[in-house]
């Protein structure tokens, strides 16, 4: 099988495409030939050398892939060979082939294109655990999603609509904020112009936002706690700031605001299992449906791959980006 690997850590550039040996099929796994591979941060921090893959998956990058079930382990029950699937991943979805736990698996409805779905588990798992099982948003209240314009932001949006939330969100330009419209987003902060504690707090009557998902970290920590709502709730998924968190208790305490860090990816498996069985239960009615679809913002070959982690880096880019072998 062919493989995206990093020999060495550094830029885009250190991502080449190779030969690996082929991975063992597991009792409770299924082999997928993938259609395509969706492209995160976290796949950047990892060829940077600083996120490496569990000891147990493979090195290479890559969190969450769809495509074709063509082999599956002995005690299988979930899905058989031909299935049309999307999977996550702790490691080594930039390859041809993928080889997962059958429960970390979903079946893709036969209305959506099976290269987008690659663009699904990563962003869901991950949106759906943060603000629906852990902060508990609710319909009514109002969330303030960073970086509205990223594949978390657009997924955040959308579900929060569906569950006839108030939706607020950042971005950096007039372009990205239309898009973050487009698909519901009420309450539009471009963050080089507009303050948003200033700006949330005003469209909120002052109440603020009762949860924030917050993709930034540390720079944005104190302020965060100025715009949640008392008793809010602040998720922070991310440290793309580079900078440490620095906050008065007091002010945290007053709010009576939980902050609140989680990561998916080192999770153990029963907690992963645990969130896409919500997510198969509450939002893939709305993925055959068509009411919930994820935006792309572009395919890439696996030969380009690195083109598409220098768009992800440089943050022009609208939705998710994918890899098609």
């Amino acid at each position: 099988m062919r493989a995206i690997i990093v020999n060495s850590p550094g830029g885009p550039e250190a991502l080449t495409l190779t030969t690996v040996p082929d991975l063992v099929v597991g009792a409770y796994d299924i082999r997928l030939a993938v259609a395509a591979a969706g492209v995160n941060r976290a796949d950047i921090v990892q060829r940077q050398g600083h996120y490496p893959s569990p000891a147990d998956a493979p090195q290479w990058p890559g969190l969450e892939v769809s495509g074709l079930v063509i082999e599956v382990g002995e005690d299988v029950t979930r899905f058989g060979v031909g299935d049309r699937v999307c999977a996550l991943l702790a490691g080594g979805g930039y390859a041809t082939e993928a080889v997962v736990h059958e429960d970390l698996a979903l079946l893709v409805p036969l209305s959506m294109d099976l290269i987008d779905a690659a663009a699904l588990p990563e962003a869901l798992a991950t949106v759906w655990s943060n603000v629906f099982m852990s902060a508990e948003l609710a319909p009514g209240e109002t969330l303030l999603v960073h970086g509205g314009g990223s594949g978390i932001g657009t997924t955040a949006i959308q579900l929060a609509r569906l569950m006839d939330a108030r939706v607020a969100v950042t971005a950096g330009s007039a372009e990205k904020l239309a898009a973050c419209a487009s698909l519901g987003a009420q309450i539009l902060i471009n963050y080089h112009e507009q303050d948003f504690v200033a700006e949330i707090n005003t469209a909120t009557d002052g109440h603020g936002a009762d949860v924030i998902l917050d993709i930034m970290g540390g720079a944005y920590a104190a302020r965060n706690i100025e715009a949640v709502a008392v008793n809010g709730r602040i998720m922070v998924l991310a440290n793309q700031s580079g900078e440490p968190a620095t906050f008065d208790p007091f002010r945290l305490m007053q709010k009576r605001a939980r902050y609140w860090g989680t990561t998916l990816r080192s999770r153990p498996l029963a907690e992963k299992i645990a969130i896409l069985r919500s997510l198969e239960s509450a939002v893939w009615p709305w993925i055959a449906s068509g009411e919930f679809r994820p935006v792309i913002d572009g395919r890439f070959s696996f030969a380009s791959a690195a083109d598409a982690h220098r768009r992800l880096e440089a943050s022009t880019h609208v939705g998710k980006i994918v890899l098609v072998p």
